[in-house]
Formats: structure tokens, sequence, C-alpha cells
């Protein structure tokens, strides 16, 4: 239902004297932004956000419905709705209040239901929800206008901190109105922020004369003090001043004593039914009314009238609303405190009573429990246990407050336990989570119990990076189990830890077991488990082809995994495997993070250097979207190498010192050895041989560096620091490491060509370096391939060899063609190859500009020529058979460098160029 006007902040009644435009007296400079801000974005100067901030009754809906006008006169398709203070347990209830209606509504009630069906996929949903939106934003400007949302429900504030700048190119105006309170949106560059402030003196004055006229009696501009400048407040005594003539009594000049006069004059019955009214909330349909009454509906008509009467009630067919929150607030303020609490409890049973769903009684509950209240521990538990997918920090809260009102000893303890930590987990509190675990564990539960406890713990502890401490518990858990479900599930979690361990084979034994038990108790958790478990094993023993079998087998299993599969594969060279499997991955609700993770990683293998850090950077994006980098600093070490390469030192330590940051905060073996030889790289090229050499040392702290998978696509480099180092064991240890990797993996031509090439290098064997181009020739990747041959070139070089400039002109060209600038210039400065190659260019190097058309790398333009041609992200993004996050980036890119804020000015600058009209795969 979009919100009516009935009476907003500072609206007078319909038809009463004067008050034409209430609430605008004194508002007229934060109109006339707004109204700017709806013609800019009317012609075409990309999305923005407003925010309205302000204490409750100082105009801001007011001002809201205005620029609604505003934009509706002005051709815009409008969103307008209201976010409730008791529905912020409806997924998504604060933004669909606007989109579902309207004429025509943004979104039908298909999309929605579409939408609806993947609350679980928080990233998917908004980027569905942006597609939607910039769709209807190519035919016809936007508006999405919410009102009161600083309660908004999670899922909505998730939304719109993410929306905004997604959909920044497009005519989309947000207007949000709210609070004081800082909120998680609206703070992007594009946002204004509109503070209300008190009235003046003036603009107060302006107002008494709407109402009473020109001859303004002094008694009423000193009562007028007494509203602090809050336009309700002032519009509230004059309104009384204009109902009860001059010489009336003095009006109040606090509302809840105003309230309190107009409630006074009331049958009980009506009283009775509005204070009902102010417990369910500023909004609440007269059926809940009625069972919160005890009484029929239809026997409340009455009551109904009376209230409205008062100017208390507004009835929008659907359901009643207070004038004004302020009102109600007035309403519930002046019930006692125990009788508020008494008529929430009463509220959260009948309406449990009457099936409705956790949702509309929990918000009741969260007012009224007490501890030993078991009907309210159930609804809180059914509440959390329904949303976690949806809303997960939420649902740790009503899962936590479940728990705290269990008495003490009550056998339902350890389920409502072992619930919140479930909870939290998924919530990522995973210190508060350990500690309410332990502290359950304290209170000596039976052994079936203790198992099922430490079982949900193994989740929580493998987030915080415990192994040891997870070994241990699962271990000891598995002595006391009974229950095949929860002994699969925890030798699956065994197997989980132990794959970061030293022991390998005991690890594939234990996982091989969780695989077996996990079948046997027909547990799909425990499948998934154990699954994993088996490919991270495999993928960290340097088995590719195992860890292909167990990943595919979990991907076929739950397709939420197939990003595990295509990184598998990634490992074995087998790219068009992978190239189809991100391609069926298409608009799934999968884990998009991890998708496009993938997709860097296959575009790294690929050469193709500019697309794998759009990816990485859209990785990185997305993950700090949910808060939850995980990834980062493998991220940020592949965007580092990557810099690196293209011979960015700058850009390089900036990622360097995110990584330190990041290892600092979650130090883990991993990590650690990323961390360490991503330094060894950056102290190599600053000239520091023998530091660098001691970091990928110290990379192997834990385990051997081609233990790391990150790593192992860089062993070639880390032979190549040691010898430059001095450390002769080292680079032979690496070598080694490099040839029994080969071993275990025939089939693969990149492992075949790198011990090859590692062997070469600590041998100073051209023979060998010459093995390793003809292996890496039959392999997809490009940049081992150039490495090798700019080592074979140099050591021809050196016997005299003639055959070394073609080795060389191979090298150069490919480093070129990947934007390896500073590889090529390493290969192109040696001047006997310049003498060699008798001065010939095969691509020469591409000039890296900040700004303007030539700093657009080829896959930026692609994009850019589609969206000036008419295309959507989602469009474009299926055009180019990426994901449509990833064009997001490509166009943030685009913006920034080209110094734009819409899609209508890029289109000009491509037309300018002279480049609308070449088609995508042109560059």
């Amino acid at each position: 239902m979009t919100p009516g006007r009935p009476d907003g902040e500072g609206v007078a009644t319909p038809g009463s004297a004067g008050l034409s435009r209430p609430g605008l007296r004194g508002r007229e400079a934060e109109l006339e932004r707004l109204r700017a801000l709806v013609e800019a974005v009317r012609d075409g100067e990309g999305g923005a956000v407003a925010s309205l901030r302000g204490e409750p009754g100082i105009g801001k809906t007011v001002l809201l419905e205005e620029t609604v006008s505003i934009a509706r006169a002005r051709g815009f398709a409008v969103s307008h709705g209201r976010a409730e203070e008791l529905h912020e347990l409806a997924p998504l209830a604060s933004l669909a209040s606007g989109l579902l209606h309207g004429d025509p509504p943004l979104l039908s009630s298909t999309d929605f239901a579409d939408l609806a069906g993947h609350h679980d996929q928080r990233v998917w949903l908004v980027e569905r929800l942006a597609q939607l939106i910039e769709e209807r934003a190519a035919a016809t400007p936007v508006l999405i206008a919410i009102d009161d949302v600083q309660w908004a429900d999670p899922l909505s504030r998730f939304a719109l901190g993410v929306l905004p700048a997604r959909l920044l190119s497009s005519p989309v105006l947000w207007l949000l109105a709210g609070r004081n309170a800082p909120e998680p949106y609206g703070q992007g560059p594009r946002t204004t922020t509109l503070p209300l402030r008190p009235l003046s003196g003036t603009a107060l004055a302006a107002l008494a004369r709407d109402v009473l006229g020109e001859n303004v009696p002094e008694r009423v501009a000193r009562l007028l003090d007494g509203a602090a400048g809050n336009p309700f407040l002032a519009s509230e005594m004059l309104t009384g001043i204009a109902a009860s003539g001059g010489d009336g009594p003095q009006p109040p000049e606090r509302l809840v004593l105003g309230v309190r006069d107009r409630l006074a004059g009331l049958r009980p019955d009506t009283l009775h039914f509005l204070r009902i009214g102010s417990v369910l909330g500023r909004a609440f349909t007269l059926a809940d009314a009625a069972a919160l009454c005890g009484r029929p509906a239809s026997g409340l008509g009455a009551e109904l009238d009376e209230a409205i009467s008062t100017g208390l009630l507004h009835d929008e067919g659907e359901r009643l609303l207070f004038r004004h929150d302020l009102l109600r607030q007035a309403v519930y303020a002046d019930l006692t405190p125990s009788v508020r609490r008494a008529l929430h409890r009463e509220a959260a049973s009948r309406l449990a009573a009457a099936g409705r769903s956790s949702v509309d009684a929990v918000p009741h509950l969260l007012k009224s429990a007490e501890p030993g209240d078991l009907e309210a521990v159930g609804l809180l538990g059914a509440a959390a246990t329904d949303m976690i997918a949806v809303m997960p920090e939420r649902a740790a809260d009503l899962a936590t407050r479940a728990l705290e009102l269990v008495p003490r000893h009550a056998p339902m303890m350890f389920d409502a336990g072992e619930r919140a930590v479930v909870a939290l987990t998924r919530a990522g509190r995973y210190t508060r989570a350990r500690d309410t675990g332990d502290a359950l564990l304290a209170r000596r539960p039976p052994l079936e119990v203790f198992a099922r406890l430490q079982c949900v713990l193994g989740d929580t502890l493998w987030h915080l990076d415990e192994v040891h401490e997870l070994t241990r518990r699962s271990t000891a858990a598995l002595a006391a189990v009974t229950d095949p479900v929860v002994r699969a599930r925890l030798t699956a979690r065994l197997a989980m830890a132990r794959s970061r361990g030293r022991d390998l084979g005991a690890a594939r034994e234990t996982g091989e077991r969780a695989l077996a038990e996990a079948e046997r108790a027909g547990d799909r958790e425990a499948r998934v488990l154990a699954l994993w478990a088996l490919g991270e094993i495999a993928l960290n023993a340097g088995d590719c082809a195992a860890a292909v079998e167990h990943h595919t087998a979990l991907s076929v299993f739950d397709t939420a995994f197939l990003p595990e599969e295509a990184v598998a594969r990634i490992h074995t060279d087998d790219f068009d495997t992978v190239r189809r499997l991100l391609g069926t991955a298409g608009d799934a609700p999968l884990r998009p993070a991890m998708l496009i993770w993938a997709q860097g990683t296959l575009n790294m293998g690929l050469g193709r250097l500019d697309d794998a850090d759009a990816d990485f950077v859209t990785a990185e994006r997305l993950e700090a979207d949910l808060h939850v980098p995980g990834n980062l600093v493998n991220i940020r070490v592949n965007r580092g190498l990557l810099a690196m390469l293209r011979g960015d030192r700058d850009a390089a330590r900036e990622h360097l010192d995110v990584v330190r940051a990041a290892v600092a905060a979650r130090p883990n073996t991993g990590n650690q050895a990323a961390h360490q030889y991503f330094e060894a790289v950056v102290a190599d090229a600053g000239g520091d041989h023998a530091a660098a050499a001691e970091l990928v040392r110290s990379a192997q702290r834990d385990h051997p560096l081609l233990r790391w998978r990150l790593l192992r696509p860089h062993v070639v480099q880390a032979v190549g620091i040691a010898l430059r180092g001095g450390d002769r064991n080292l680079a032979e240890d690496l070598a080694a490491q490099a040839g029994e990797h080969a071993a275990r993996n025939p089939s693969v031509p990149t492992a075949r060509g790198a011990a090859a090439h590692a062997a070469g290098l600590v041998d100073a064997d051209p023979g060998l370096l010459e093995r390793s181009v003809r292996v890496l020739l039959t392999g997809p990747r490009p940049l081992p391939l150039a490495a090798a041959s700019a080592d074979l070139g140099r050591a021809l070089l050196t016997a005299g060899d003639p055959a070394a400039a073609p080795a060389l002109a191979r090298a150069h060209d490919i480093y070129a063609r990947a934007g390896a600038d500073a590889e090529a210039d390493r290969v192109r400065a040696d001047p006997e190859r310049a003498a060699g190659r008798s001065g010939r260019r095969t691509g020469g190097l591409r000039p890296r500009h900040g700004q303007g058309w030539d700093a657009l790398t080829a896959s930026e333009r692609k994009v850019a020529r589609l969206i000036a041609a008419g295309h959507t992200n989602r469009s474009a993004a299926e055009a180019l058979v990426v994901s449509p996050h990833t064009v997001n980036t490509h166009l943030a890119s685009i913006f920034r460098k080209l110094s734009v804020r819409s899609r209508v000015h890029l289109a000009r600058i491509v037309l300018a160029e002279g480049d609308a009209g070449k088609p995508p795969a042109a560059e």
C-alpha cells in the first residue's frame, strides 16, 4: 500500500483554513535542493541518493511526499514505501512496501515472488533487484522513496547499502527519510544529506499566519516557543487554537498531555481500542485489534469512528494508521510499563494462536517476554530458524534472546543453546558462538548432547582457524557419540581439520571414513562435509586428478560448490571445462564472490591480467558487502603479483599494506605463507635478493611451498629468487618439489613444464629449458611459456646461439599482449636481443594512462561500447559471457577514468571516439 498523507508531519486536515502548503514553511532551501536533484537525474546526470535526517515531526515526511509529487510531474516512475517499527523481521518488507504498489508498480508481483524465493542468497537477490530496476530506468527515470528508514528490515538495509552504488549510472534517485541515528547506506560520493533543523521563529510565525490569519496574538507566539521549532508540534498547537477559538483554553505545551486531553473525552471502549492499536504499531489491521480486544471486528465500528473523528487515526482501507507516529507514541507513552508489557505479550499469544507467522508475533515478544516464558522461547527459536538463511544477524539476536529466557536447569537449555551457536556462527560472531557453546559444555551435559554441541562448534572453530582445537574436540566427541548422523558429521569435521595438517595420508583416510559413515547415515550435511574435506586434502597434497574427482562429486551433489570444482580443474589445466562450468552458472543464485574468484583465477592463468584484476576487485567488493572478507589475503596477494608484472610497484605496495593488516587480524598458516611470498617478490624487485630468499624460506615455515595452492604457479619465480639470493639449497629444494608435483600430475602440462623450467634454472641447462618450452606450448597458460622462453633465450644468448632471438621475441610478445609491461621491458632491454631482432617490434608496450579513453582496458572498452549502445548491465554481461558483477566493476572503473556520471555521458564519449559502431570483440 502506498503510504497516504493523512495529515502527515505538520500537515493539517484537508479543507482547513490556510495551510495550503503545510510543513514546507522554513523548508524552501531543502525543497529547492531536492527539486534540483530530481531534475539532474531526469536530465541524465546519473543516479543519486538524498537522505533526509531529523527528529520525529521535524518535517521529513512532507518533504519526501512533496518530492514524490515533483518527480511524478516530471515523468518519474515512483516507488513510495514506508518501513514499520514492528515489521523489521519481514525480509525485504520495507522496499516491497513501495516497489509492489504504484500506477504501474515498479515491480510486478511475479518478479517479486521470484526474488522472495531466493531470500537466502542476498547478493544474488540484490543483483537481480538491481537488474529489474535498471531495466525500468532504461525507459523512464525512477524515484525510490522510503520513509521511516530507521526501521527498515535487515534485508532491505542490506539492499539499500548496495543498490545505490550499483545503479549509479542509471537515472535512479533514492530518497530516504529517517531519524538521526547513523545508517549503513546513503554514504556514497553522490549522496546529498539534508539534516532538518528546528524551524526558525520567522518560519513558525508564517505557519501561525497560515492557520490563524494575519493577526496572530502575542500569547500564541509565546506558546509556539514550546514547540522547539518542531513543525508537527507547532501545527498541533495551532490546530487546537483554531478549533477552540483564540479565547479558548490554553493548548498543552507537550504532545503527550495534549493527546491525554483528547483521550479523556473518549468513551472507555474507544480509549482501549486506541491503546491496543498503539501496541500493534503505527499501522495495524482492524482484525488484529479486534482479536486483541477480544471482540469481533464488526463490533468496533463506533470505536473506530470516534478514533478517526479525534484526528488520531486514519483509515487506509486495508489497515488503520495513526496520523503521525508521534501521536502513536503519545498514546503508547500514556500506558504504564506493566500494561504495555502485558498487552505486547497478549498480542504475541493471540497472533500465534491465530496462525500468524513468527514475523508478526516475535516483535511483541521482544518487548514482553520474561525469563521462564517457554512459549516465547519456542517462538523466538522457531523465528531464528526460519530467518537464519535470510537475515543471519537478526536470527542470532533472536536465538540468543531465546537462550536467555530458558530457566537455568530446564531440559530445553541445550537445544536452545545449540540453536544459538549455529545462528551466531552463521552471523559471523565466531567468538561469541564459541563462548556460548563452552558455557553450555561447562554444565556437563549428557554424552550425546556433548557430542552434538562439539559438532556444531566444529564449524565455529573452523572459521576461527583453530584447527588444532577442532582436531582435539572432534576426537574427544567421537569417543562419546552413538548417533550415526552426529558421528558422520564429527568425522567429516575431523577430516577438514586434518586437511590443514602435515599427515595428509591420515587426513585422506579420515575423509574416506567420513564419506562412508555419511552414506550409511543418509545425512546430506555429513556427505557435503566429507566430499569437501577429501577435495581439499587432495588439492593440498597436489593430487589434482583426485581433487577434481571429489569436487566434481560435491558440485553435482550441491551446486553451491561449483566454484570449488572450477578451481580444482584450473589446477589440471582443463580451462575449456572451466569456461563451460562458469558459463552454466549463469544467473543461478550460487556464491557469487567465489564464482568470480574462480573466474579471476582462470583469467590469471590465461594471461588476461586486466580481466583477472577486475574479477578480483569484484570478488573483494562482494565479500565486503556481506562483511565476510575470508578471501581477502589471497585476493590482494594475486592483485599485488599482477601489479608487479605490470611494473606498478606503488599499487603492489598498497596491496601489501592491506595483506599485512589482514594477516595480523587472521594469522592462519596459509595467509602467512602467501604474505611472506608476496613480501619476497617485492623485496627481490627492489634489489634486496638475500632478504627475498629468506622470505621465500619463511613461506615454507609450516609446509613446503607447493603445499600452498596459491603459490604453486609461482614455483619457478621462487627458484629465481633463491638463486639471486645465493641460496642454492633452497633453489634445489623448490625444484625438487616441482619435480614431485609433476610426477603426481603427469597429464598437466603446466606442472611438467614448471618442473623442467625449475630444474633448468638450477642446473643452468638450456636443454631442460627447451624441454620446458616444448611442454608449455601444449598447455593453456601463456605467462609460464613466456617465462620459460625468456630464460631459454637468455641462456642461448650467453652461449652465443642465434636461436635466442625467436625465444626472446616469443617471450616479449606474450608479455606485451598480456599487459605484463615490467616483464616485457626486461626482455626487450637486453641489448643483445635488440640486435638479434634487428629493431623489429611486435606489439610494443601499451602506455598506462590514468585518465581518458586510452586508460581503458580492452574489456572496459567492450563494456563501454555495449552500454553506449543501450545495453543494461545484465545484457552486457550476457554478451561478454561474464558476471553482471564484473560488468559493474568495469563500469565503475570506466566512469572513474572518463570522469563521467551517467550512461548518457558515456554514450557521448564513445560516439566522439568513433567507437560506437565497433563490435565488442574488436579489441
